[in-house]
């Protein structure tokens, strides 16, 4: 049996809502996160031990037993460690779309009309987010799970099915906090930040499947297998950028540098996992979503 950890007294006081409001998102953020992208890479050992001590005072998730390696030359390293293998179980049934990553899932539900909410009282428009029509179309009245990953949490994400992915649309924006305090206080706020749009073919004809990773104060860098570059705040490229890449189910399909949150929407005959709801503990492989035959 594993203990339960209360906060110590310096994590409730930076817990404290106000204060990690004002912490997070009254710095200037693009400042703040390009210098953690430089910091976290220091390899000089005083460097990188005293900052890893420091981020554990505040990581009260972290579990670097499941970890593939227990050492890191960086924090960034510790940041976007792999697992063991078979650290996590890919549920094998074709009829289930699995949890991309391992996360608290956030708001969840239908799509009404055109809006999702990113918590209670705060709705956005898909087409703030998703940055077109035509998928605005395709997930009308579908379902969304929106899945937040703790900045202790692992932090690659993985296919939910078989599939391709032959594009991705890069968003830029800001880089606000995603977590609840910031999500109850800031309107639209995925729709503000640095995003990519990945839509997953997926081997359900009836299905559309589209990932929305959200980036995030101090992590506005992702990595999607297949691009040639990484998507950050440096990133100079094309917005609309065409791949080919072929996965089967668990596949890791790219990373954070550290926690954030991705969006997932679906659309079709399917419908969420008795599992999700808010608030509930999700691990990457386990249901997500059910593929509903017509029969079932």
């Amino acid at each position: 049996m594993v203990a339960t950890v209360k906060p110590g007294r310096l994590q409730r006081f930076f817990l404290q809502e106000d204060l990690n409001f004002l912490l997070t998102n009254r710095l200037p953020r693009r400042y703040a996160t390009l210098f953690m992208g430089w910091f976290s890479q220091i390899e000089q050992p005083l460097v990188r031990d005293l900052s890893i001590a420091t981020w554990k005072l505040f990581a009260d998730d972290l579990q670097l037993d499941e970890a593939e390696s227990q050492t890191f030359r960086t924090l960034r390293e510790l940041f976007i460690r792999k697992l063991k293998r078979g650290a996590r179980t890919i549920d094998a049934d074709v009829s289930v779309l699995t949890s991309p990553c391992d996360a608290i899932v956030g708001a969840c539900g239908r799509v009404t009309g055109k809006q999702a909410l990113q918590a209670k009282g705060f709705a956005y428009p898909l087409l703030d987010l998703l940055g077109n029509h035509e998928r605005v179309a395709r997930h009308e009245d579908g379902w969304y799970v929106t899945l937040r990953l703790k900045s202790d949490f692992y932090h690659r994400f993985h296919a939910p099915c078989d599939g391709q992915l032959r594009h991705v649309t890069y968003i830029s924006g800001d880089t606000w906090n995603v977590n609840p305090i910031a999500l109850k206080r800031v309107e639209q706020l995925f729709c503000k930040n640095e995003r990519a749009v990945l839509d997953l073919e997926t081997p359900m004809r009836d299905v559309a499947l589209t990932l929305v990773p959200v980036a995030a104060i101090l992590v506005a860098s992702m990595r999607i297998h297949g691009l040639p570059e990484t998507l950050d705040l440096r990133y100079r490229g094309p917005n609309e950028i065409p791949c080919n890449v072929a996965f089967q189910k668990g596949d890791e399909l790219g990373y954070f540098q550290s926690g954030s949150t991705i969006v997932v929407f679906s659309s079709g005959n399917v419908s969420l996992a008795p599992n999700i709801h808010e608030g509930a503990r999700i691990r990457m492989g386990e249901p997500l979503l059910h593929h509903l035959t017509t029969n079932g």
